[in-house]
């Protein structure tokens, strides 16, 4: 492709306020090819996707570009019959302790073969991420696509993580020029939703989003992607786990129908906290320059160490906000995906954690 397509591009999408013009999905598409095959150079590929955030990206946009990121992707089909993909925000927790690293091993342990995935670090925030937690448990965070699947169809194990560089080595390589970026983009939006490992029959999503303008996007760039189920949870910090009290807010489709709007309350499975999470733990502080001014001078890894102890006394049954962190989001996504009552998937998930059922499946996964 020729550097034509990113120069006109941005000579429609940079051009001010008030003369920016939206790009077509076919345009983005190609525009997105050309920065993931390396022919575009990195000062006209930082433009474009600055100037894309800046003037807002279209639905058609955010669709051609994902469909870039998915044709540049690895993408295999396990060999289970359910799987659910665990899509979590790439450049991980700052604000407070996340439980979805362990998530995957309970719905293994009732199951439903569960995937996560991510990368070591990444801008704008450099938090902690789920690849960090699993490496600080001993966990293997180094499958490569066909290792990844063996685990989800072994009836022991179930679940896996893999690594953007195994599945999509074109997006990873542009890690780098992220990091100089500073802000955010549009890759931060659709990289978690390319579904690296699929199922025989149905692969749900379960995601998160902060801001209420979210779902109808991910939801459309679910079905965009292949997805059978999504479940988006307004979820601490734009996690999969929604708030330890209150109303969750929750917006799903199954079978490519429409989106619809559910509330989950934890009161209603026997969880009262007065904390909206797991707090963070006590942790070294660094004195290096921060990244930028999201990036925190927490030291990430003494948070990674802890925060695997952390899920480990969870998965141990300990009772407390991680414990209930982990049957609540699982138990609102289960009964989306399984179609049964709020309290009987609460109640399958607890057996699978208070029996060590969970903890045996996790640690298989080394």
């Amino acid at each position: 492709m020729s550097n034509n397509v990113i120069r006109k591009a941005i000579q429609k999408v940079a051009t001010g306020p008030e003369f920016s013009k939206n790009i077509s999905e076919e345009e983005s598409y190609h525009t997105m090819m050309d920065i993931l095959d390396n022919e575009s150079d990195s000062i006209q590929a930082a433009i474009y996707l600055i100037a894309m955030r800046m003037k807002r990206e279209t639905m058609e946009e955010n669709i051609g570009s994902l469909k870039a990121l998915i044709d540049r992707s690895n993408i295999i089909t396990a060999n289970v019959d359910e799987l659910l993909d665990i899509a979590e925000p790439y450049n991980g927790f700052l604000r407070n302790t996340p439980l979805s690293a362990f998530l995957p091993a309970v719905f293994s342990a009732i199951g439903i073969p569960c995937l996560t995935h991510g990368v070591n670090t990444v801008g704008p925030k450099f938090g902690l991420t789920a690849k960090k937690i699993l490496k600080a448990s001993g966990v293997n965070v180094n499958n490569d696509l066909q290792a990844a699947s063996d685990f989800l169809s072994n009836e022991n194990i179930g679940w896996t993580y893999i690594d953007q560089e195994k599945f999509c080595k074109p997006l990873y390589d542009l890690i780098d020029l992220r990091t100089r970026m500073v802000k955010r983009t549009i890759l931060t939006t659709i990289e978690v939703l390319v579904g690296p490992i699929r199922a025989k029959n149905k692969t749900h999503l379960l995601t998160g989003y902060v801001h209420a303008a979210y779902p109808p996007v991910y939801s459309d760039l679910a079905k965009v992607a292949g997805f059978d189920t999504a479940v988006l949870v307004k979820g601490v910090e734009g996690g999969v786990s929604p708030a330890l009290r209150g109303d969750g807010k929750v917006f799903y489709y199954s079978n490519n129908q429409e989106m619809k709007e559910i509330k989950f309350n934890p009161k209603n499975i026997s969880i009262e906290q007065n904390m909206r999470a797991v707090p963070l733990p006590d942790l070294e502080k660094i004195e290096d320059i921060k990244l930028d001014e999201i990036s925190s001078d927490i030291n990430i890894d003494d948070f990674s160490i802890k925060a695997a102890e952390i899920g480990s006394d969870a998965l141990n049954g300990k009772d407390g906000p991680a414990k209930d962190t982990l049957i609540y989001t699982g138990a609102l996504t289960l009964s989306i995906i399984k179609n049964i009552e709020f309290n009987v998937a609460a109640d399958q998930l607890k057996k699978a954690i208070n029996s060590g059922k969970a903890k045996e499946f996790f640690y298989n996964a080394k």
